[in-house]
């Protein structure tokens, strides 16, 4: 994982999942957590980024 990725997860997690899964549901699902809560948003990023 890059420096890069880490840092879109931590400040865009939405853009972050985005970029590395494309517009499905990994994104939506990402879209209403960082709604809901920024923290579950990035848990999120961080657990689709990581299982590749």
């Amino acid at each position: 994982m890059s420096i890069v990725t880490i840092l879109l997860n931590i400040f865009l997690p939405p853009i972050s999942v985005l970029l590395n899964k494309g517009l499905g549901k990994d994104f939506i699902i990402n879209v209403i957590l960082s709604i809901l809560g920024l923290l579950p948003g990035i848990i999120h990023a961080f657990y689709v980024t990581g299982n590749k």
